[in-house]
């Protein structure tokens, strides 16, 4: 094979990796219920022949389903995202969970179940509060460590972690986000002396949190526990000790299994 065909080969392979994932991201929120080829290849900004050329290829391989004349996201492609995270925080999320419903229920504001991935915190549980508040996390989402405060209490609890955060960019989504790595490290050490962390508008504007720790056997966050609101609906400050005490039950649990799950 010349050169010539070989890099026309090439372009050719880059080309159709991009139009699949094209259509793939082009699913949105109607991954699980399906979406037409019309439709699809309006959305990937693709020709029809070639959307319905692309998504055969993807079907093959279990990366999309037929659901009548639609297509919806496979069961391959949700094999692949689990084997992103680690093997024990399905474990994690069951021992965990009755301490979520705990939180939920003693404040009934929006509670969360997380763990640290890299810098990232990813989202094991989440139980929706009564009052509606803009909260941007979603079961299996993911949001920088640094915005969150589930994410910066786990930093807080893990030196590996933190020390990796402060070295990498960070992304501000609002005013009150801490881009400053001087300022970021400042904050963890206050965690670490308090055991709490907030969120005030620094993931969202309008958006209060406070979390705290679920620690294992080595005194690292194997997880953390979060409640949120709409600011000014939400007396964080009040109940950072429900928080609190609600995550101190659920790290003598944990540590109590001798499963030390982390990322």
């Amino acid at each position: 094979m010349t050169t010539a065909s070989l890099a026309s080969q090439a372009r050719d392979d880059r080309a159709a990796v991009d139009k699949a994932i094209s259509l793939l991201v082009a699913f949105g929120d109607r991954a699980s219920s399906g979406v037409g080829v019309s439709e699809l290849a309006r959305r990937a900004q693709l020709s029809k022949s070639t959307a319905h050329r692309v998504l055969g290829m993807l079907e093959r391989n279990g990366v999309v389903e037929r659901v009548g004349t639609d297509y919806r996201l496979g069961e391959r492609l949700h094999q692949l995202g689990r084997s992103v995270y680690a093997a024990g925080h399905e474990s994690l999320r069951d021992l965990l969970l009755p301490y979520l419903t705990d939180l939920y229920e003693l404040t009934r504001h929006t509670a969360h179940l997380a763990v640290l991935h890299g810098t990232d915190v990813v989202y094991l549980g989440k139980l929706h509060g009564h009052r509606p508040a803009p909260v941007p996390s979603r079961i299996g989402g993911r949001l920088p460590a640094h915005a969150t405060a589930v994410g910066k209490v786990m930093l807080a609890y893990d030196a590996e972690a933190a020390a990796q955060a402060i070295a990498g960019p960070l992304h501000r989504f609002t005013a009150r986000t801490i881009a400053d790595p001087a300022a970021l490290a400042a904050e963890l050490d206050r965690i670490r002396r308090t055991g709490i962390a907030y969120d005030d508008e620094e993931s969202q504007l309008g958006l209060s949190c406070v979390a705290a720790p679920v620690l294992g056997r080595s005194g690292r966050a194997v997880a953390a526990l979060s409640i949120a609101g709409r600011r000014g609906r939400i007396d964080t400050r009040r109940l950072g000790a429900d928080v609190r005490r609600v995550a101190a039950a659920a790290s003598q649990a944990q540590q109590r299994t001798g499963r030390l799950q982390r990322p």
